[in-house]
């Protein structure tokens, strides 16, 4: 996919931002209190992740204080733990924040985070790689995409709560998100076998562009935007659903109901476990 390497999504940072606060300044007290598709997280909790997102790389990226370091850490797991007691730390002491302030402090670092974004060298490494893609080392242009899809999947867990996630189906918001998540298709099928030349495509329905072809090389499958091979398996998810595959937000059954697969079944269904966020 080298012609599709750098995403774009930096410019769209501001704006999705003022997305968020706009919808927020709207909500009334019970709104704040709405459950979300996330478990045991209301609308306010992930309003108050999100804030977390813009602190905590301003200070560790920026600032370069990390504060509280992560010790012990042997595998994934043990990551995906340390992380998620963060933010469960983070969410809790928000519950004293009223929605004012969360919103003020959100219009106060937004800005503030995108600025560093853009200061940075887009080819040069990025301070923390894109686990998810299975990446060692990532480059800060895939650090800013996947800080895109956190920023995007977040919101549209707290528009879904209130029946209004349709605004970020918009090809400019959506594309860019998938393009982004399907980055993780070869490292999710890294044990999947097949033979070489074998290909899988990849698609989301009513989202321009978004079709991605994966294709089983000598050793590894490789992500590609083309294809002029015979298609072993052809997978159509639908497009409220493909992003709550990538995070966890759906059960495999349900997820399934909603994706059509043609050709070898085997291989496209491996598709509802694939997450591109660490979890």
């Amino acid at each position: 996919m080298k012609d599709h390497l750098f995403l774009h999504t930096l410019s769209l940072f501001p704006k999705l931002d003022q997305l968020l606060i706009d919808l927020l300044r709207t909500l009334s007290f019970e709104d704040w209190e709405k459950r979300t598709i996330v478990p045991r997280w209301t609308i306010k909790d992930i309003a108050a992740h999100l804030l977390d997102g813009n602190i905590r790389a301003l200070s560790m990226l920026r600032d370069q204080y990390f504060g509280e370091k992560a010790e012990n850490i042997q595998s994934h797991q043990d990551l995906v733990a340390y992380l998620n007691r963060l933010n469960a730390d983070w969410v809790q002491a928000f519950k004293r924040v009223s929605p004012a302030v969360l919103i003020e402090l959100l219009a106060i670092t937004g800005p503030q985070y995108h600025a560093f974004l853009a200061s940075l060298d887009p080819f040069a490494p990025a301070t923390f790689s894109v686990a998810w893609a299975g990446e060692q080392q990532s480059l800060n242009w895939f650090h800013i995409a996947r800080e895109y899809t956190e920023k995007w999947h977040h919101q549209q867990q707290i528009r879904l709560a209130l029946g209004q996630e349709e605004i970020l189906y918009a090809d400019e918001w959506y594309f860019p998100y998938l393009d982004t998540s399907m980055r993780a298709l070869p490292y999710h099928y890294r044990a999947v076998p097949a033979e070489e030349g074998a290909v899988i495509a990849f698609s989301v329905s009513g989202v321009a562009g978004a079709q991605w072809f994966l294709h089983r090389e000598a050793s590894a499958w490789a992500l590609q935007k083309t294809n002029d091979l015979p298609i072993a398996c052809s997978v159509e998810i639908e497009a409220a659903v493909a992003w709550r595959i990538f995070t966890k937000g759906i059960s495999k059954a349900e997820a399934l109901e909603h994706i059509q697969i043609q050709g070898e079944r085997k291989l496209g269904e491996v598709v509802v476990d694939m997450l591109a966020v660490m979890a």
